[in-house]
């Protein structure tokens, strides 16, 4: 494989430079004295950035935008071989690089790689650690899933040894990485358009604690199934994590008013100190456990800790506020899996408030299939359920399956639950009935976010 060498910056060129994700790598290796060109659709604030930080991009793909010269070629998912710039590229023998593998080759040039994995709360821990880290001066060089407001968007370009990541499993992104330190939140079924099962999915998940040096730390939640099985004969140390039991253990947890938590963090049976949330949900205490343990294995005083902890209010898309109407707040929420359904749930029920609304808005039909049981059984903790049509992203409708069956379902347990089409009816019937003191959630992984903004006049 294609070797990324800080040393020896190269020509790299990027297909599909504009989404947010190889926009962020794109700009690290500019910072980093590499030439970097790409291409994409159409101009958006990203590929302006980048064009400011001195990238040559260029509308639309083009098997002329492969320039002579070019040293390397970084692709997405989505690109297949019959993109033409991917095969003028093969076509020349010019080295190709997944943004995955590209990923992992950035990371070789760090001292300290850190990559946080799990099926659900890589963001919010990517960005509690991240707290911690620029909290501690540690300057830190960054790669968020989303959009945190403190460094200005989903990548910090730091100088120091340190380099912190989220790792996606999907299609094995996480496969390409070698953190030194690396977290595993939780592991569920999901994204059963790749994997097989869940057995699948905990293979990977073990495949990826294997990638962990010797030297490094895998730290692992106490609560994964079988954790045996996950952890046995890895030459890396293991250290648990967990709000009921683990290595670091949250205890005497307390929420305030907001749902926020406080808790004491042991490491054994010492104590090392007392920790305050600025997002809601017993899920948020987990997470941060992970992101201290991480903090204390990098040598960080628990003061430094909390008031990193501290100062994180969220990301995009992850418990949200985005306004008040006629005295409802609408919260918006990225959650799309069952467990992330319920944790969500569970956060808002900490608040004071009279109803809780949810629409939900089903993210692919295969994951939609696959746990409809589950995904009635989370949607249950909500007062009033709303369904939207399910968000199709890479698929098309061969599974027969609808958010309409989902409502029929809600309705069979008892639960107040309806069905709208179109986001104008939706809109329309929450005028209508929402009344004030409610919460409405908008929640999924589609562009379910536009129905509070529309309501908002946002």
């Amino acid at each position: 494989m294609y070797q990324i060498n800080y040393n020896q910056p190269v020509h790299v060129h990027f297909i599909g430079i504009g989404g947010i994700s190889m926009s962020g790598l794109a700009a690290v290796l500019l910072k980093r004295g590499f030439t970097v060109s790409g291409s994409d659709a159409r101009k958006s604030p990203l590929t302006q950035w980048l064009t400011e930080l001195g990238a040559h991009i260029m509308y639309p793909q083009s098997a002329s935008n492969i320039a002579e010269g070019t040293d390397v070629v970084v692709y997405t998912a989505a690109i297949h071989p019959d993109n033409p710039e991917y095969a003028a590229a093969a076509a020349r023998n010019i080295p190709m690089l997944t943004r995955a593998e590209l990923l992992g080759q950035l990371m070789n040039n760090y001292e300290l790689p850190v990559a946080v994995a799990g099926t659900h709360g890589k963001t919010t821990t990517t960005s509690m650690l991240a707290h911690i880290m620029m909290e501690a001066e540690l300057d830190p060089t960054i790669s968020v899933g989303g959009i945190l407001h403190s460094i200005g968007g989903n990548v910090r370009i730091g100088t120091s040894e340190y380099f912190l990541t989220e790792a996606c499993e999907y299609t094995n992104s996480f496969l390409s990485l070698t953190p030194k330190i690396g977290i595993i939140l939780n592991i569920d079924a999901d994204h059963l358009d790749f994997f097989k099962d869940l057995d699948d999915i905990r293979h990977s998940f073990r495949l990826f604690a294997q990638r962990i040096p010797a030297d490094g730390t895998l730290i692992i939640n106490a609560a994964v199934p079988d954790l045996e099985s996950l952890t046995s004969g890895l030459s890396c140390r293991v250290v648990t994590f967990g709000t009921d039991s683990g290595d670091y253990c949250a205890s005497d947890i307390s929420y305030n008013e907001l749902g926020y938590g406080s808790f004491t963090l042991k490491k054994g049976e010492k104590v090392l100190g007392h920790f305050d949330l600025s997002v809601p949900g017993e899920h948020n205490i987990a997470n941060a456990v992970s992101a201290l343990a991480s903090g204390d294995l990098l040598g960080l005083s628990a003061d430094v800790m909390a008031k990193g902890l501290f100062s994180f209010t969220g990301t995009d898309r992850r418990f949200q506020k985005k306004g008040e109407i006629g005295g409802v707040t609408i919260i918006d929420d990225y959650a799309h899996h069952p467990t992330e359904i319920r944790a969500t749930l569970h956060a808002a029920r900490k608040f004071p408030c009279k109803s809780v609304w949810c629409v939900f808005q089903p993210h692919t039909y295969t994951r939609t299939k696959a746990l409809f049981d589950e995904f009635v059984e989370a949607l249950s903790h909500a007062d009033k359920i709303v369904l939207a049509d399910i968000y199709a992203a890479r698929e098309t409708d061969t599974l027969g399956i609808s958010s309409d069956d989902i409502r029929r379902k809600l309705n069979d347990l008892g639960k107040e639950a309806y069905y709208f089409p179109t986001f104008d009816e939706i809109e329309t019937f929450l005028l209508e009935n929402c009344t004030s003191g409610d919460m409405l959630i908008t929640m999924g992984a589609g562009d379910v976010v536009k129905i509070g903004e529309h309501l908002l006049g946002q």
